[in-house]
């Protein structure tokens, strides 16, 4: 399943770093893989997914720490990621420098992929999983989630309040973590970062417009070579798009018009991206469920009903689908 998705061979380097400083050297943590130093220090080099699990799995062994994706997440940088790091840094509010992430990731990853949602005064990144991790899956998510936590923070100046949700349950090396910050919650259906919408219109210490513009192009013509410019541009237009903000849905239709394309060429598109209109509504309703029931003044109908359901009792057997529980659990379940 992770033999096609890639992560970026830097980061394998930034492993090799952290693991030294316990005494492991690197020829040891890449022997055996196929991979070296020199070789992943080469500018936009990539590693599978695979091979990106045992060298975290490595890693933890040679190293007698589980926690080794937090501490590479504490260590994070935005200048660790190229020209995305580079064009976020100089972008004007923290809000130009999520969606610049969003829309860019591809250039970094296909492993993941991140959307920013706003609903009211509160907001969300959320970080969907596209491969399968393995053993590695709780470093690598822990590493990616709370380095991006970590970057903001940089970023704007500012400690910023919220919460990490994960999707995996909370191992117990995380004990020794009780009194990290921002708050963390396990087991739950995404792993996303939630903040108050406030922080989005932060400035940037290091704004530069025409710095971002020239990284911004780079980007762009990136997200061209490497033939992603469908699924990391247009895909995230169509999902924006499905729910309206008023409440209730768009029909494809609808949204083809938006996008001044046909319906017919809306499909196609969409197809090449490996999605459909209903894969992406399914996505766009589940996001903003969440959301929404973290907003004490939205009722349970009011809910179904701001996602274009018939009646609450559709939605209800959706959010049952989707997470296992009732809404009215899921929301008891992040109040107490």
């Amino acid at each position: 399943m992770s033999g096609h998705f890639t992560l970026p061979a830097a980061h394998a380097l930034q492993l090799a770093e952290l693991v030294k400083e316990a005494g492991v050297a690197p020829d040891d943590l890449f022997a055996g893989l196929g991979v070296d130093a020199q070789s992943l220090a080469v500018p936009g080099a990539q590693i599978s997914v695979a091979i990106g699990e045992q060298l975290f799995e490595r890693a933890r062994r040679l190293t007698g720490e589980p926690a080794v994706g937090i501490q590479l997440g504490l260590a994070m940088r935005a200048s660790a990621h190229g020209y995305l790091g580079f064009a976020a840094m100089t972008a004007a509010t923290l809000r130009e420098a999520l969606e610049t992430a969003a829309r860019f990731v591809p250039t970094r990853t296909n492993a993941l992929t991140l959307a920013l949602h706003v609903t009211g005064s509160r907001a969300s990144v959320v970080i969907e999983e596209r491969a399968s991790f393995g053993a590695a899956r709780d470093a690598i998510l822990f590493w990616v989630a709370i380095g991006i936590w970590q970057i903001g923070n940089a970023l704007t100046g500012k400690e910023i309040e919220g919460t990490v949700d994960f999707a995996f349950e909370r191992p117990a090396y995380f004990d020794r973590f009780a009194d990290f910050a921002p708050e963390v919650r396990f087991g739950q259906p995404v792993t996303q970062l939630m903040f108050d919408a406030k922080y989005l219109e932060l400035p940037l210490t290091m704004s530069d417009p025409v710095s971002r513009q020239l990284a911004y192009s780079e980007l762009e013509r990136s997200l061209g070579r490497i033939g992603e410019v469908a699924e990391g541009d247009f895909v995230p237009r169509v999902r924006k798009l499905v729910l309206r903000a008023d409440g209730g849905i768009r029909s494809l239709e609808e949204v083809a018009s938006a996008t001044g394309v046909s319906a017919r060429t809306l499909k196609r598109r969409l197809a090449a991206a490996r999605v459909t209109y209903s894969d992406l509504l399914e996505e766009e309703r589940r996001e903003m469920a969440f959301l929404l029931l973290r907003t004490p003044e939205s009722s349970i109908d009011g809910v179904a009903e701001r996602l274009g359901y018939s009646d609450a009792s559709n939605f209800r057997r959706a959010f049952q689908r989707w997470t296992g529980v009732s809404p009215a659990a899921y929301r008891k379940g992040r109040t107490e």
